[in-house]
């Protein structure tokens, strides 16, 4: 009879659902084990590939540590606010309620019919207010402890549209919606300072298991940079401009100054400023770019010389230029650098454009043709002179700084605080009341959640507002300090936001007395195994273990660090090699996969296609593959025979496979370990029998692949009434999987002339003497004098022959 997965897929996920299998027992004797995957944005496009690859591996990791006796928590959820529900709601005029709703319950629908264990009685949504309520706790918390706090930035803003606009909606100095020049507004925004606690993060990096690349990508993000801050008078006006480097060896060498476009210092001193005019209008240009074209390194270099102010080097007292460019940028470091043009390719390429002074200090280039960025010895350089190490040259001049009062030793990071508003509807209301006479005061934790309020209108506000300032009912309210008229905070949370704490509502997702129970948290955390994408390692991680460390700082938490591991999955490309896309029309639907194949069968495909964190093109003959090796499994009991315990002709293999099925499944080799399965497979068809005991185990390492057919199988034969319930993950034996004989090769006078299965323990006389007797060898050395012989273990035996 053939394998009908119509028939069998539905029956056990109802099978599974109606029993709780997949239920993780809080606080149980058990050992725990807390697999985490990325929950996934409910889009109205519903699932597609990529989830299904992103989802299989920690679910395979989970079935087989079930499997091994482990309570298992691999729990699911939905990261449902954003901008593409609130926009999809503006074009169609439906609720971004209704329309998380009907997402969530497609993917849903999905995700159960891919046959995925995930424990469905914890499933969070970001966007109920129960969630949400612990999101804007915690943000109350930070706000208590001075880490939430509001500053001036500079947004992009769409004049016409009246909107302030993320960099991806405004590329190319463009608004995406009306197209529009897009200018740089100064605009009051809610930070959450996240730079306090860069030293923390980086330390936090020492105790966990992470990918190298993942660590990596971190530590860069945070960009922790040992320097010195500097100070260079200003000879017009009493001023200093304060600049930070990571080489004040260099300090010599500066021969000009460039500030930000909108530094202060501008306004403050315009009238000793002889171009202000160019100024000006060098400055209503940088309006217009975004923060990311600014910064590009490859570009044309730009800038105004102010006219009527110079700086001096502190170190050799020489008049200098400042120039305003706008690769400066305010919110970086001081918003003022130092250049030093012989020894930093940007700074070079600004000067030859604006006929600046070039000074080598460090030998060992041609400064003629470009800056010279490496090491060698100090010249031009006062009492650095002579000095070839760049660490002594830096520590030389730092004591220098700080003993005549203009600069001292200092660290900088590259990460910026976090910007935590955005100036729409559809994201968590920030519990901020604004009263003329107590300034920015919390919402008391009672009130809490500070609900959305019913809009028709989700159209961003006029002159870059949220949507929610048009609704006098929420924005007027009174001061919970001195009862005055106030009013509310209108921007709302950014997306990270409920993604920042969500693996800790898994642990206890219905309890509205706290964000979790701690005796729950003590048992389940931290999460043991966390895997998703590249695209994520850096600011989701990072604001995640940020938030999750703070609130193990005020005793919130038990444990200091969320994720003990992390790994990543590769991405599914499209059968032309290319990542998908519905521009491109090369998007896989798993629905339509389940049903032509079934749902074993894509789970099988999606890790067997290819290394699990390297990219891969589908492969519609592959699929049809996976469905052979299904079809084969699900026949097996067409040639299968009593017997308790293996037999003598499979044993070997099977030890084999086992082992090399436990392994692979806990390095993420799931490619390897299915194809380990499938020779087996061919084995036993080359064999023409397997017994009940041989096939009881398959079953076991098959079942977190391809759990509907393997539980069909279990439950028809007789082995029990549920595999996820009775099975127990089998074990091997490592002495029986090492082979009794291998195969080796017989050259003469190095080319192949024949191949012998010989014990892998025999002796090297006894292998020559072995490949002497083979009847091909006899006849090719009759006649001939041999002149040396060689066996090489394991590998071949070689006889040189005249």
């Amino acid at each position: 009879m053939d394998y009908d997965f119509r028939k069998v897929e539905p029956k056990w996920q109802q099978k599974w659902e109606e029993q709780g299998v997949f239920h993780a027992v809080d606080n149980s004797d058990k050992k725990k084990f807390y697999a985490l995957v990325e929950f996934p944005y409910p889009s109205g496009a519903g699932m597609h590939v990529g989830h299904i690859k992103a989802y299989s591996g920690l679910e395979v990791v989970s079935r087989k540590r079930r499997l091994e006796g482990q309570n298992v928590l691999f729990p699911i959820g939905f990261d449902a606010y954003g901008l593409p529900t609130e926009n999809y709601a503006i074009k169609t005029g439906m609720h971004p309620r209704k329309v998380t709703d009907i997402n969530i319950k497609k993917f849903t629908s999905q995700l159960k019919r891919v046959g995925f264990s995930f424990d469905w009685t914890r499933v969070i949504d970001t966007t109920e207010e129960g969630y949400y309520k612990w999101t804007q706790w915690i943000f109350l918390k930070m706000f208590e402890h001075g880490l939430a706090f509001r500053d001036k930035t500079l947004v992009n803003y769409c004049p016409s549209c009246k909107v302030v606009l993320s960099n991806e909606d405004s590329q190319g100095g463009k608004c995406d919606i009306c197209h529009s020049d897009v200018v740089q507004k100064s605009k009051d925004v809610w930070y959450l300072r996240i730079t306090e606690y860069a030293d923390k993060l980086l330390e936090g990096l020492e105790k966990v298991d992470y990918l190298p690349n993942v660590k990596l990508q971190q530590i860069n993000w945070i960009g922790k940079s040992r320097g010195a801050f500097v100070d260079f008078s200003i000879n017009e006006v009493p001023e200093k401009l304060r600049i930070y480097t990571t080489r004040p060896d260099t300090l010599f060498g500066v021969t000009f100054m460039v500030i930000a476009p909108e530094h202060p210092l501008i306004d403050k001193y315009a009238d000793k400023i002889g171009n202000m005019d160019a100024v000006e209008a060098y400055r209503a240009d940088c309006a217009k770019k975004t923060e990311f074209e600014r910064t590009q390194l490859v570009k044309d270099k730009t800038g105004v010389r102010l006219e009527g102010i110079t700086a001096k080097n502190p170190v050799n007292d020489t008049d200098i230029p400042i120039y305003i460019s706008d690769y400066v940028m305010m919110g970086y470091g001081t918003g003022a650098i130092m250049a030093v043009p012989a020894h930093d390719q940007r700074d070079y390429e600004f000067a030859k454009k604006f006929g600046i002074d070039i000074i080598e200090v460090i030998k060992g280039g041609d400064i003629s043709v470009e800056a010279y960025t490496g090491d060698g010895e100090m010249v031009n350089s006062g009492f650095l002179n002579g000095l070839d190490n760049k660490k002594d040259s830096i520590a030389k001049m730092i004591e220098f700084l700080q003993e005549k009062g203009i600069g001292e030793g200092g660290v900088q990071y590259k990460m910026k605080d976090w910007a935590f508003n955005r100036q729409r509807y559809w994201g968590e209301p920030i519990p901020i009341v604004h009263c003329p006479n107590c300034g920015l005061v919390a919402v008391p934790y009672d009130e809490l959640p500070l609900k959305l309020p019913p809009v028709e209108n989700f159209e961003p506000g006029q002159d870059g507002e949220s949507p929610l300032a048009k609704i006098d009912s929420f924005v007027n309210c009174k001061c919970p300090k001195c009862g005055g008229d106030a009013k509310r905070e209108t921007d709302t949370m950014p997306q990270w936001a409920g993604s920042s704490w969500y693996f800790l509502r898994y642990i206890d997702p219905h309890n509205d007395k706290a964000l979790a129970d701690m005796d729950k948290l003590k048992y389940w955390g931290p999460v043991d195994w966390y895997n998703g994408g590249m695209e994520h390692v850096t600011r989701h991680m990072i604001y995640s273990r940020f938030w999750h460390r703070f609130l193990y700082d005020i005793g919130v938490v038990p444990f200091d660090e969320p994720y003990m591991k992390r790994t990543a999955q590769g991405l599914i490309l499209g059968p032309d090699g290319v990542k998908m896309s519905k521009s491109r029309g090369n998007v896989i639907d798993p629905n339509e996969v389940i049903d032509v194949y079934g749902a074993d069968v894509l789970r099988t495909y999606v890790l067997f296609m290819g290394d699990y964190e390297q990219a891969a093109p589908w492969s519609e003959s592959s699929v049809k593959g996976c469905k052979r090796f299904v079809d084969r499994l699900w026949k097996l009991q067409d040639i299968l025979t009593d017997g308790d315990e293996y037999s003598k002709e499979l044993s070997s293999a099977m030890h084999k496979t086992i082992k090399k099925v436990t392994e692979d499944i806990e390095a993420m080799k799931f490619n390897t370990a299915i194809a380990a399965v499938m020779t087996l497979l061919n084995q036993i068809y080359d064999n023409g029998a397997i017994n009940r005991a041989e096939l009881k185990d398959l079953l076991l390492i098959v079942n977190p692949f391809a759990p509907h057919v393997t539980e069909e199988m279990w439950s028809t034969l007789g082995y029990g009434e549920m595999l996820a319930k009775d099975g127990v993950w089998p074990t091997f034996d490592e002495a029986k999987c090492i082979d009794d004989t291998v195969e080796i090769v017989v050259q003469i006078n190095g080319k192949i002339r024949a191949k012998l299965d010989v014990p892998t323990d025999i002796s090297g006389d006894d292998a020559i003497a072995l490949a002497k007797a083979d009847e091909k060898i006899a006849e090719e050395l009759a006649g001939k004098n041999i002149i040396k012989e060689i066996y090489v273990k394991g590998k071949l035996v070689n006889i040189v022959a005249k």
